[in-house]
C-alpha cells in the first residue's frame, strides 16, 4: 500500500514540475500556439474600445476644418416665382364737355427672380485664428488620449493573457490534488480495514478530499472568468497559450529614471497640458466678441415682371459693414470670467494627472520588486515543502506521523506551487505595468507585428477640405 501512495505522489510532483518549469506557467506547447505578442497584436487591431477612441480622434480632426471655415466666404443663392393679379378701377369724373365714365385696368404678371449673396468676414477680433489654434490643440489632446488608451488596452491584454495562464495552471494543480487525495483516501480505508489506522484518519482524508474538490471548483470558476475577460479584451477565445515573459529590456534601471521618464513622456500628462491650451484659447475667442466686427457683403439680383409684364431689372451691390459692440448686457464679460476659471481648473487637473503618474510609477515599481522577491521566496518554499513532504511520508510509513500530517504537508506543497505560479504571473504583469506607468507601452516599443495606426494620416486628409460629404474611408 505504501508503494501505491508513493506512485501517486510522484505523479502529482511530475505534473507540478511540468507546469512551472523554466519560469513558465504552462507546459511546452506546439509551434502554432498563441504567444503574448500575437495576442497583443490582436488586441491592438480589433479591440472595440481602442477602435472607438480612434474614431473619436477622427471626429475631432474635423474641428480644424470647421474652424478654418471662418476664413472662407458664405455664398447663398435665392430664387422665387409667383403670379400677380391687379385690377384698378378709376371712378367717373367730370371733364370738359362731359363726364369721363368709369374705367377698369387689369394687370397680370408673373414676378420672378434669382439672386446671389456673398458674405465674407474680414475681421472678427481674431476669433477665427484662435478657433483654428484651439481645434489643433484639441486634436493633439485627442491623440495623446488615444496613446494612453492604447497603453491601457495593451496592458489589459497582458493581464488577461497571464490570468488565463495562471488560472489554467492552478486548475491543473487542483485537479491533480483531488486525484492524489482520492488515492490517499482509498489507501486510508484499506489500512483501516486491517486495523492500521482509526476511523478518525479516514474522516480526515474524506474532509480533505471535500476541500480539494471545492478548491478545484473555485479554480475552474476563476478560469472561466479569466477566459471571458480574455475574449472581451483580445477578441478571440484563448487556445494553446505560450508562456509569457517580462519586458525587462524596456524597464528603466532605477526608480528615479522611471519617474523622470513618466513625468516627461506620459500621454495622460501631455493630454492634460493640451487641455490647458484649449481652455486658454477659449478665453481669447470669447474676448474677441468684444472687438469690432468688419465684414463685406456682395449681392447680385435679376428680376422679371417686377412691375409691368415683360420688364427686367438687374441689381448688384458691394457693402462693407463695421459693427462695434458697445454693451451686451454683461453676457460676454461673464463668459470670459467663466472661461478664465476653467483655465485654472485645467491647470489643477494637469497637476493632479502628474501626481497620478508619479504614484503609478512608484506603485508599479514596488510591485515589480515584490514580485521578483516573491518568486525567490516561493521557489524556496516549494523546495522546502517537497523535502518536508518526503520526510513526513517516510515517517508515516514507520508510524511516527499520522495521516493528517501527510495531508497537511501535501497541502503546504500545493499552496507553495500555487504561490510560485502566482508570483511568476505577477512578475510578468508588473514589468508591463512599469512600462505603462512611464508612458512607453506601445505597439512600436514592444515590436508588435501590426500595421501601425497613424492619426496624422486622416488629419492631413481633412484639415483643409472646402467641401465633400464623404469621409476618407468612403462612408
Amino acid at each position: 500500500m505504501g508503494s501505491i501512495k508513493v506512485i501517486a505522489l510522484a505523479r502529482i510532483h511530475r505534473t507540478i514540475r511540468v507546469a512551472v518549469s523554466a519560469g513558465a506557467i504552462m507546459a511546452v506547447l506546439p509551434a502554432s500556439a498563441e504567444t503574448l505578442e500575437s495576442a497583443l497584436a490582436r488586441a491592438y487591431g480589433a479591440n472595440p474600445a481602442l477602435n472607438a477612441q480612434r474614431a473619436s480622434v477622427r471626429a475631432t480632426d474635423e474641428n480644424v476644418a470647421r474652424a478654418k471655415s471662418g476664413y472662407r466666404p458664405r455664398i447663398n443663392a435665392t430664387a422665387d416665382a409667383g403670379a400677380l393679379f391687379e385690377e384698378f378701377e378709376s371712378p367717373a369724373r367730370p371733364v370738359l364737355g362731359g363726364v369721363n365714365p368709369n374705367s377698369t385696368t387689369v394687370t397680370r404678371t408673373a414676378p420672378r427672380g434669382v439672386g446671389v449673396q456673398v458674405d465674407q468676414t474680414l475681421f472678427n477680433g481674431f476669433q477665427t485664428s484662435n478657433s483654428v489654434r484651439q481645434a489643433e490643440s484639441s486634436v493633439m489632446s485627442a491623440r495623446e488620449t488615444l496613446r494612453n488608451n492604447e497603453q491601457n488596452t495593451l496592458f489589459n491584454a497582458v493581464t488577461a493573457y497571464m490570468n488565463v495562464l495562471r488560472d489554467t495552471a492552478i486548475l491543473n494543480l487542483q485537479r491533480n490534488n483531488v486525484e492524489v487525495i482520492d488515492e490517499q483516501l482509498r489507501q486510508t480505508r484499506d489500512r483501516f480495514e486491517v486495523g492500521e489506522v482509526t476511523r478518525t484518519d479516514v474522516a480526515q482524508a474524506e474532509s480533505r478530499l471535500a476541500l480539494a474538490r471545492s478548491q478545484a471548483s473555485l479554480a475552474e470558476a476563476n478560469l472561466r472568468t479569466s477566459i471571458a475577460t480574455y475574449r472581451q479584451v483580445i477578441g478571440v477565445e484563448p487556445r494553446q497559450l505560450a508562456p509569457g515573459r517580462p519586458v525587462d529590456r524596456l524597464l528603466p534601471r532605477t526608480l528615479e529614471a522611471a519617474l523622470q521618464i513618466g513625468l516627461k513622456e506620459h500621454p495622460a500628462i501631455h493630454a492634460a497640458l493640451h487641455g490647458v491650451d484649449v481652455a486658454e484659447l477659449q478665453v481669447r475667442i470669447t474676448e474677441g466678441e468684444l472687438a469690432p466686427q468688419l465684414g463685406l457683403t456682395g449681392t447680385f439680383a435679376r428680376r422679371y415682371d417686377s412691375q409691368i409684364p415683360g420688364d427686367e431689372r438687374t441689381a448688384a451691390s458691394v457693402v462693407a459693414r463695421l459693427t462695434v459692440p458697445i454693451y451686451q448686457g454683461g453676457d460676454v464679460h461673464a463668459r470670459t470670467r467663466q472661461d478664465k476659471e476653467t483655465v485654472g481648473q485645467r491647470r489643477l487637473e494637469a497637476d493632479s494627472v502628474r501626481d497620478q503618474v508619479r504614484a503609478a510609477v512608484i506603485s508599479s515599481w514596488g510591485q515589480l520588486e515584490a514580485a521578483r522577491a516573491q518568486i525567490i521566496a516561493a521557489q524556496a518554499q516549494v523546495d522546502a515543502s517537497e523535502t518536508a513532504l518526503n520526510g513526513v511520508r517516510e515517517e508515516a510509513r514507520v508510524g511516527q506521523r499520522t495521516t493528517l500530517d501527510v495531508l497537511n504537508a501535501q497541502q503546504e506543497l500545493l499552496n507553495a506551487r500555487v504561490n510560485l505560479i502566482t508570483a511568476q504571473r505577477d512578475r510578468v504583469v508588473a514589468s508591463y505595468a512599469v512600462v505603462q506607468s512611464t508612458g512607453r507601452l506601445s505597439s512600436r516599443s514592444i515590436g508588435l507585428n501590426v500595421e501601425q495606426y497613424s492619426p496624422k494620416l486622416h488629419y492631413d486628409q481633412v484639415k483643409d477640405l472646402w467641401f465633400g460629404l464623404t469621409t476618407p474611408e468612403g462612408k
